[in-house]
């Protein structure tokens, strides 16, 4: 397959929230030292209000307003191309990315007219092989109906009008996975998986050939808070530059104390009486 593909029809999406700025730095390093920038694609980081710069990425902004009403705003009315690489920016990358392997998939997307492309491995999907490779990973099709979260928000290469539709108007990112799996089972669309991301260290699931080059990503953050996977990444800014090493500081600050990416201690839990109780003083 011929990979000259042109840039301007994919566009990679770091689609984030204000409240979570304190990850942008973390996201924006480690992207710089794993991606290949000879990928043929435009980079976007889309915030809700806030103004950033970051190497390599314009800045586009969705306003307010729940999970999807953004996106879909994002995808609607900014971004112009056919495809979507979808990011977000508590997914930090710790090995290489090939740029050979992802024009392949642009053209092989293309050319096929395939709506989804999953990235990630997980042991929730179920997949039937293909004659298709690239780089020696299967492109395998995915078992829509013994596979969980057909929906789901890890790396993944969209086809734009499929995301937009399974954007339904006030759901936030859990609902938007739940109810997107179940429309995508009722149409039973063709979707696709690649084992190029060991996210979170996930093993591949699918028939490759030997020696294949993953890349990988850990997802750093739950519940507004860093999670034991940012660790690894700690130790590589401690021993960059003075900037990097102050950030390194802040991670090591927030994990420890337990701080959510506001800076505000862990929210305190009510119990059922509790809230029984503030709901009629309200």
């Amino acid at each position: 397959m011929n990979n000259n593909y042109t840039q301007h029809n994919v566009a990679l999406l770091v689609h984030t929230c204000d409240r979570y700025r304190f990850l942008y730095d973390g996201f924006s390093y480690f992207f710089n030292q794993n991606w290949d920038f000879d990928t043929q694609c435009n980079y976007y980081f889309a915030t809700e209000e806030v103004s950033v710069s970051l190497p390599h990425f314009a800045n586009i902004k969705s306003g307010r307003g729940e999970w999807a009403d953004r996106l879909r705003h994002l995808l609607q009315n900014v971004i112009t191309e056919k495809y979507i690489i979808y990011f977000q920016e508590d997914m930090w990358l710790n090995r290489p990315v090939s740029s050979s392997f992802f024009n392949e998939l642009f053209a092989l997307m293309a050319h096929n007219q395939w709506q989804q492309v999953k990235l990630d491995s997980a042991d929730i999907y179920k997949t039937h092989p293909t004659p298709y490779y690239i780089e020696g990973f299967n492109i395998a099709l995915l078992d829509n109906k013994t596979s969980g979260y057909l929906m789901s928000h890890q790396v993944t290469v969209w086809e734009k009008e499929s995301l937009i539709q399974q954007l339904h108007k006030g759901e936030h990112p859990w609902r938007n996975e739940r109810k997107g799996t179940k429309r995508l089972k009722k149409l039973d669309p063709q979707i696709y998986h690649i084992d190029y991301f060991a996210q979170n260290g996930q093993q591949a699931i699918n028939q490759n050939q030997v020696q294949i080059m993953r890349s990988e990503y850990h997802t750093v953050s739950g519940n507004s808070m860093l999670q034991d996977n940012v660790l690894p990444y700690i130790k590589p800014l401690q021993q960059a530059g003075a900037e990097q090493q102050a950030y390194a500081a802040q991670l090591l600050h927030h994990y420890q104390n337990q701080l959510t990416h506001d800076g505000q201690p862990k929210p305190r839990k009510e119990d059922i009486f509790k809230k029984i109780k503030n709901f009629f003083k309200r």
